[in-house]
């Protein structure tokens, strides 16, 4: 009994010494080393837990055993050393680029300055036009009394109790979250795959198919603890890219994720269903704080007033593909949007060559041939004339063009075949911001700091906003030095060109408002067919790695919605701030992160959590520890990118973003343009500037030799190919005719 009181006294979290000599017990007892927990530079949701050595206990060795003399000085080696640790560590993560950096948000003021019921109408209005297709509630923040009915998911049938079962009233707590009642069309899900014979490549999705963004959110969120190879597995299988690879896995109706709608006999369902009582979302006790202020629990933004009542515009009544005749919907125009600065380089191209490899562009069909009842997309490409800060003269336009035919990586798609797809247009700042019904009148108040990311303004003198002089991609003629304001493009990591990234944040916001469509960075390569996500009528960005934050490399947005015109009214009255980060605040602080859906970066973003040492220990395919790999693949796994070629790169992922290197060639053996006789004059053209920096060999001297085109010999090639090489020669083999496209289809000229 003595000894089991003497345990639960030792074990009581208070100091005890019951030895005779408690100051020896002490010394004998203390840890040679204490955890410290610092902070990493760039990183504010994360600290560095290391051990360091117990200065308490060392400087009561280094005085006993070294003396009072020599004790200092181990204490000051060992203090050097911890720094040097820590400075490395700081170096690693201030090394990136500065676009992967983001502004702290912890204790930030808020964005907010919509009251309750204009939020309220942001969400009713979306809901109505079929821009919710989610089971997702709607945050209590909100305040809606009413579950609204949402025409884009089917009902769900609700058992209701005869009325002697059924409580006096249907009150439910206002505190709580609420859910929306479908009123839509029934879904039916879809088992893609490769029929036999035909199981060499797999099938094009099913026209006016729909991405179930719930389902994925199921298998692939981060947050739940979901891994991105696990995730790739159900995005294959579900969209039938395994074709005839497929390997017994038992029952898959859980991954499937595509279906189609089907109209009939549910409309009526929906009907009947309206008769039903329905909950009603009335306080279960009075709040007379609410009742006294309808903005209640809402943040508003620091010295400002609130924003008068929000106009919208109509809405637009959803439909099902299906109940329409034209294979396209006016209201959901399929444009890709991508915007360029600078000469036009092998990175605009790539990603132009890996849209015609994977789009239904229809050039797999005659040009004569009609009929085609799918959907084409088209892809946008917008250049940006200048430095970033340049106003384009009168004749930008034509310059532009000019340019653009004799680029040996821009004149292919200038080809009459790609007329109806491909589509250069010139971006104009002004006539774009002018263009925003929601900015026309009050832009102009901030043109002094335009260029506003997270909070840092660069500010760009009024005599540096000039014509831009000598043509489009060109600087001015008075201003040559490569200074930030007069950069067209970024040649090497430290000559970024920021100010066109910048712009680039609010260019992607402006064209999804104005034009709809989705918007992807130039260092995109699409990897698959997006038509279920044409399907899937909500917006959504992607997720910026590990952190809950929006990254929108990849951004789709409806034309003329309810939560544009929130965004660009926000951000007027928050420097025109379009940093993803900041975006994610604006979205947080109305509560209106629901509208604009975060997706995995699994579907678009593979290798972006390796790179961030997380899942590394069951990576995805290829297995990228930097995104430099994509360039220059480590040699243990060089094998890979030929073995397995494009079917092996991130299999089932819609979209690679390979960030930034802009300055890095995808083909260093081959950087030129190589897509056969009917576009030999740009080859001949890139090779020649290849050359012209390099000695000239004998075949040169001179006579018939030196017009004789060279040939390429297998030594002078890389042994191991790149992903980067793989890709890009994949691609042009297609455009050559030696191969068919991802889904076994011929191009026809």
């Amino acid at each position: 009994m003595a000894f089991a009181s003497s345990q639960r006294h030792l074990t009581n979290g208070l100091p005890s010494h019951s030895f005779g000599n408690p100051e020896k017990h002490h010394r004998h007892s203390a840890p040679w080393t204490k955890p410290v927990s610092l902070a990493i530079p760039g990183v504010h949701t994360r600290r560095l837990r290391i051990l360091v050595p117990n200065t308490g206990k060392l400087s009561r060795l280094g005085a006993g055993r070294l003396g009072r003399r020599r004790g200092p000085l181990l204490m000051c080696f060992i203090a050097l050393s911890i720094f040097g640790v820590y400075f490395i560590v700081s170096r690693r993560y201030e090394g990136r680029e500065w676009m992967e950096q983001w502004p702290s948000q912890s204790g930030d003021p808020s964005t907010l300055v919509f009251q309750r019921q204009d939020l309220q109408r942001i969400w009713k209005w979306e809901i109505a036009s079929g821009h919710y297709p989610s089971r997702a509630s709607i945050p209590k923040h909100i305040g809606l009394k009413q579950p609204p009915h949402n025409p884009a998911i089917p009902p769900k049938l609700r058992v209701v109790p005869p009325s002697r079962y059924r409580p006096p009233t249907t009150a439910v707590a206002a505190d709580t979250d609420i859910d929306t009642l479908g009123t839509g069309p029934k879904r039916v899900y879809l088992d893609i795959q490769s029929k036999p014979p035909d199981v060499a490549y797999p099938p094009r999705p099913v026209p006016n198919s729909i991405a179930d963004m719930d389902v994925v959110m199921k298998h692939c969120d981060f947050s739940t603890g979901k891994y991105v190879r696990d995730c790739l597995e159900v995005l294959r299988l579900g969209g039938g890219l395994d074709n005839g690879r497929r390997v017994r896995r038992g029952q898959m109706d859980d991954w499937k994720y595509i279906f189609l709608e089907q109209e009939g006999p549910v409309a009526q369902l929906a009907e009947d269903l309206d008769q039903q009582p329905i909950p009603i979302a009335r306080p279960a006790s009075p709040n007379v704080q609410r009742e006294r202020d309808p903005n209640a629990g809402l943040n508003k933004k620091p010295n400002s007033e609130w924003e008068s009542s929000i106009a919208l515009q109509a809405v637009v009544p959803s439909s099902s593909p299906a109940a329409k005749n034209d294979a396209c919907d006016p209201n959901n125009p399929r444009v890709f949007h991508m915007f360029w600065t600078g000469p036009f380089t092998d990175k605009p191209y790539l990603a132009l060559m890996s849209y015609l490899f994977s789009q239904n562009t229809g050039i797999h069909l005659l040009a004569n041939e009609t009929g085609h009842s799918v959907c084409r997309p088209q892809f946008w490409l917008w250049i940006n004339p200048g430095p970033a800060a340049s106003v384009p003269n009168p004749s930008a336009v034509h310059d532009m063009y000019e340019q653009l035919k004799t680029s040996p990586w821009a004149a292919p798609f200038l080809h009459p075949r790609f007329k109806d797809i491909i589509q250069f247009k010139l971006w104009n700042t002004t006539e774009q911001l002018d263009g925003v019904p929601e900015l026309k009148d009050e832009w102009r108040a901030l043109s002094g700091s335009l260029f506003n990311s997270g909070g840092q303004v660069i500010s760009v003198p009024e005599e540096k906003i000039k014509a831009v002089e000598s043509g489009a991609g060109g600087n001015s003629t008075s201003t040559k030095e490569d200074d930030i304001l007069n950069r067209t493009g970024s040649k090497s990591l430290s000559s970024y060109d920021r100010l066109s990234v910048i712009l680039s944040d609010m260019a992607r916001f402006v064209l999804c408002h104005r034009f709809g469509g989705i918007y992807l960075d130039a260092d995109t390569i699409f990897l698959r067919d997006w038509e279920e996500l044409w399907g899937w009528k909500g917006a959504f960005a992607y997720r910026w790695s590990r952190l809950e934050n929006y990254n929108t490399a990849v951004l789709r947005m409806n034309k003329n919605s309810a939560l544009g015109t929130f965004l660009f009214r926000t951000a007027l009255k928050n420097g025109l701030d379009f940093h993803p980060m900041t975006v994610t605040k604006y979205m947080a602080d109305a509560h209106l992160e629901g509208l604009l859906l975060r997706l995995p970066d699994a579907l678009f973003d593979s290798a972006w959590l390796n790179t961030e040492y997380f899942q590394r220990e069951r990576p995805p395919q290829p297995y990228f520890t930097e995104f430099a790999d994509l360039f220059d693949t480590p040699p243990q796994n060089s094998a890979a990118p030929q073995a397995l070629g494009f079917e092996g790169f991130f299999r089932g992922a819609y979209s690679y973003h390979f960030h930034n290197f802009w300055w890095k060639p995808f083909d260093p053996s081959r950087n030129w343009p190589d897509l056969g006789p009917r576009f030999i004059a740009g080859e001949r053209a890139a090779r020649h500037a290849l050359s012209a920096s390099s000695p000239p060999s004998p075949a040169d001297a001179g006579g018939a030799e030196a017009d004789k085109e060279d040939e390429d010999s297998v030594t002078d090639d890389k042994r191991d190919l790149d992903w980067s090489a793989v890709l890009k020669r994949t691609f042009e083999s297609y455009i050559r005719g030696e191969r068919p496209n991802m889904y076994g289809e011929w191009i026809h000229w």
